[in-house]
């Protein structure tokens, strides 16, 4: 079958976000991979999940997306995995144990990894020396929880934030002469490409994602990735990409019909997709349970001479 894409931006916004899903569902949507961002995706899942249609988010990570709604999948780690496989890294690899934690509480992403790091990290020997939150009102002076961070002795400063956040962040603590290991999360991936950043100031940072173009696995995609768009791809575009071939992959096992209405696809999709298995982009053998959970091995990453490692 040949698929037609129909893309809408949603601009980061939680009622443009289901603006566009109504564009998309007047359209003749039967399924849809999106959105990118949890908060969006708790608005549009509540839309779908009301309609019946099969929602596969790339890299929406909140548990919030997936609760009741057994139509809604994802193809990231929810925040609270996130947390706990972050906390447990840095424990068992004995990176630190002094650690600061610089989170947003505005947004589900950030604080949901904080709670669960914070609350693994007992379990692990970390003493969270400093907890400091800020808000998307004030997210371009860090000076405060730096200067608390710094003070308090972290070894480590852990960061479950997007790129943009952390590079300026990275900016403001080079400023303070404040150097502890930064680590984050898969939202951190992409901060080696920020607009007028200094790359250098990213030496030794490390964070969890399930892609790095440094494998060997991902080296075809990522050739065609820069051949298409002039910039190396970061775990966002290979989380869509692996779920546009979970799409696939569920098609096949379902056998459902291409002129089927969306909730026929919809039903037929909640048991596919737990019954088959794909090697992606973000994971060999990725599987996914009736919760809309996948199951894959996390990796972690060192940036090291200006360019991902994998450790």
């Amino acid at each position: 079958f040949q698929i037609e894409y129909n893309f809408q931006d949603d601009e980061c916004d939680n009622e443009k976000s289901v603006n566009a899903y109504n564009t998309l569902k007047d359209w003749g949507m039967q399924m849809l991979v999106g959105t990118t961002t949890s908060g969006c995706c708790i608005a549009v899942a509540a839309e779908s999940a009301n309609d019946n249609l099969f929602q596969l988010t790339p890299s929406g990570s909140s548990v919030d997306i997936i609760s009741g709604n057994d139509n809604v999948f994802q193809v990231c780690f929810t925040d609270p995995n996130q947390g706990v496989g972050a906390a447990e890294y840095i424990g068992s690899n004995k990176v630190a144990e002094t650690v600061a934690v610089i989170y947003d509480s505005s947004t589900t992403y950030s604080s949901g990894i904080r709670e669960a790091f914070v609350k693994e990290a007992g379990n692990q020997g970390l003493e969270i020396v400093a907890d400091e939150a800020f808000t998307a009102d004030n997210a371009t002076d860090f000076s405060v929880q730096l200067d608390k961070a710094k003070e308090a002795g972290a070894e480590l400063v852990f960061l479950p934030l997007y790129y943009q956040e952390a590079s300026v962040i990275l900016k403001q603590a080079s400023d303070r002469d404040f150097a502890p290991i930064f680590f984050g999360c898969d939202g951190m991936d992409g901060i080696l490409t920020v607009k007028n950043f200094d790359t250098s100031l990213a030496e030794g940072l490390m964070l969890l994602t399930p892609f790095s173009t440094t494998e060997e696995s991902s080296k075809a995609f990522t050739d065609a990735y820069v051949a298409a768009y002039g910039i190396e791809p970061n775990q966002f575009a290979a989380d869509s990409y692996d779920a546009v071939y979970a799409i696939k992959a569920a098609l096949e096992k379902s056998g459902v019909a291409a002129d089927a209405d969306y909730s026929a696809v919809c039903d037929a999709f909640k048991t596919a997709m737990t019954e088959i298995s794909i090697d992606g982009l973000t994971g060999a053998g990725m599987t996914w349970n009736a919760a809309g959970e996948p199951d894959k091995a996390p990796k972690a990453v060192k940036i090291v001479n200006g360019v991902y490692e994998m450790q």
